[in-house]
């Protein structure tokens, strides 16, 4: 769970800071946004992939939790005496 909130706080910061620095410049701020998408988007493809992988590890674990426990929910209630 910290890599999922550490990574998410990372990728708002790759994307105000560019942001920011491009409206103090004088951008419109739709130019600035999209300029700052890209520029975000990059830097987080290049430097934060182990982090996104991590974070990609631990939502598969999780799934595979949630499944394994559904299908323990229904074999007890598949087992379980009628009234």
């Amino acid at each position: 769970m910290r890599a999922v909130v550490m990574f998410s706080i990372l990728r708002v910061l790759v994307f105000a800071a560019p942001f920011g620095i491009l409206l103090a410049v004088g951008f419109d701020w739709i130019w600035a946004a999209l300029i700052a998408a890209v520029v975000g988007f990059c830097v987080s493809y290049i430097f934060l992939r182990p982090l996104r992988d991590r974070v990609a590890t631990q939502l598969a674990a999780s799934r595979d939790e949630a499944k394994a426990a559904r299908a323990r929910t229904d074999e007890s209630a598949e087992d379980a005496p009628r009234d």
